[in-house]
């Protein structure tokens, strides 16, 4: 029998909290396809926690010690449930802790009704990583394939809009043919974004006897 998701997770030296298994995203290269975990802990949700539960469990994580960040990334995109991302910022943010939000940049598609990137800024996020993952629309369609038409435009769009509201914002791809890296950096460079490339992880399968990434 399989164990229930994880909310708060440790990893790299920060705290990670898993809000939510939905996305507007069906990304080709998705731990989701091949994993129920990651660093160790199995993030497959039975329920979406509320507010108060993710509080807690960040609560119980630091019982461990201290984390650099409290960081919004598990198995979904985290601005499906908005009003929970800005409910725990603001909670960290009046206990002086540091959060990021790792998002595939819909968040104003899926919440049309509200400005969003504003509202992040208010409730104290303090940096976000968006899911850039191609440097043109058909490329981006490719390989992320969103629920969404003109998606692209909106993930550039959505860290423009956390550059100009403070909010520390890089843009990342993973290391696909179809990104074209270089193409991106620039990109992020013309918004005033910083960048990072992402390393593809393969499937167990894919992997050598070694345990190495394969190519």
């Amino acid at each position: 029998m399989s164990q229930p998701g994880k909310i708060a997770y440790r990893g790299k030296g920060n705290i990670y909290l898993n809000i939510t298994n939905r996305c507007s995203s069906d990304c080709r290269f998705c731990l989701r396809t091949f994993t129920e975990e990651v660093y160790g802990e199995p993030l497959v949700l039975t329920g979406e926690p509320t507010s108060e539960e993710i509080e807690r469990s960040i609560e119980v994580e630091y019982l461990a010690g201290p984390a650099d960040e409290v960081v919004f990334c598990g198995f979904g995109e985290p601005t499906l449930r908005l009003d929970v991302v800005t409910a725990v910022s603001e909670w960290l943010r009046l206990r002086g802790l540091p959060s990021r939000l790792v998002t595939n940049g819909h968040g104003q598609l899926v919440n049309p009704y509200v400005e969003v990137v504003p509202a992040l800024a208010r409730a104290g996020l303090t940096a976000a990583t968006v899911s850039l993952n191609a440097a043109d629309p058909e490329a981006y369609e490719l390989v992320c394939r969103p629920m969404f038409s003109k998606a692209h435009r909106a993930v550039i769009r959505f860290a423009e809009e956390c550059v100009l509201h403070d909010i520390a914002t890089t843009l990342t791809a993973v290391d696909v043919p179809e990104a074209d890296v270089e193409a991106c950096a620039a990109l992020a460079a013309d918004i005033g974004a910083d960048f990072r490339v992402r390393s593809l992880i393969h499937p167990p399968e894919r992997r050598d006897k070694a345990g190495r990434e394969g190519a």
